[in-house]
């Protein structure tokens, strides 16, 4: 059992936050790993585009990251106030709109660069889950998004505010982060189908965090939608598992289609 500390948010003076720190060690980590695959041969991305790759990606992920929050999780206060869109320092960043931020620059960088979206999202996909652990670590760091009550003599309880509860922003940290990084990168060691890392990608998030959506609160505005369990993040991942699935099985019937006709 471990009684959470209450942690500051703010990480030193100049009001610099742990959350944005998780945000910048996870652009910098994604960065030397693009950079280390661009060497590699066979890359579709040369190495002096990997900045280039990294820019679109962090406007995909702010500017998608925060539309998503607000149009998922607070729509009426966005149509109150739409302007309140661009206060990003209140927070509010959703994965899944970020995921869709990321996706159409993606899109507009393939364009760019010639190469076919596939091709830099098979890429990409891989160093994702360094991103997305570090910021689950800076959700822990912020105090937010915890997990149910549980019993106060399980080994992973977090007391918080007296409370006994499940640290569900480091199972996300754990399953999103640490366990897909390790499972991407062994799987694209070797060549792969067009689309099959990417699927793969979507697949795996999509059961990880539908899994962990059980024992994580929901956000109290928006409480439970139905069933008494069930929650938007259910919800916004369930067609992630649904295309991660549809990707793999087009990907490897494609190869086995070239295989015969070959």
């Amino acid at each position: 059992m471990f009684t959470y500390p209450d942690i500051d948010p703010i990480a030193f003076t100049l009001n610099v936050r742990w959350y944005g720190l998780m945000y910048l060690a996870g652009f910098a980590l994604g960065w030397l790993g693009v950079r280390y695959r661009a060497k590699l041969p066979g890359s579709p991305i040369e190495t002096a585009r990997a900045e280039d790759l990294l820019f679109y990606v962090a406007l995909g992920v702010f500017i998608g990251g925060r539309l998503g929050s607000m149009l998922f999780y607070d729509l009426t206060g966005l149509i109150a106030e739409p302007l309140s869109v661009f206060r990003i320092w209140e927070g509010g960043m959703s994965f899944h709109g970020g995921l869709i931020g990321v996706l159409l620059a993606m899109a507009l960088f393939a364009r760019r660069i010639g190469q076919p979206f596939f091709a830099v999202a098979d890429f990409a996909a891989p160093w994702a889950p360094i991103g997305l652990g570090l910021g689950r670590i800076g959700n822990f760091l912020n105090g937010e998004l915890w997990g149910r009550a549980t019993s106060p003599d399980a080994p992973w309880a977090v007391i918080v505010d007296g409370t006994p509860r499940h640290a569900s922003q480091l199972y996300e940290a754990f399953l999103e982060g640490l366990v897909l990084l390790a499972v991407l990168l062994i799987y694209s060691a070797k060549p792969r189908p067009t689309m099959a890392v990417s699927g793969l990608f979507l697949l795996l998030y999509g059961v990880f965090r539908v899994a962990v959506e059980f024992i994580r609160l929901p956000d109290e505005h928006i409480g439970y939608l139905a069933l008494g369990w069930l929650t938007m993040g259910h919800v916004l991942s369930a067609p992630m598992m649904l295309a991660g699935a549809a990707l793999l099985v087009i990907a490897y019937r494609r190869k086995s289609a070239e295989t015969v006709t070959a």
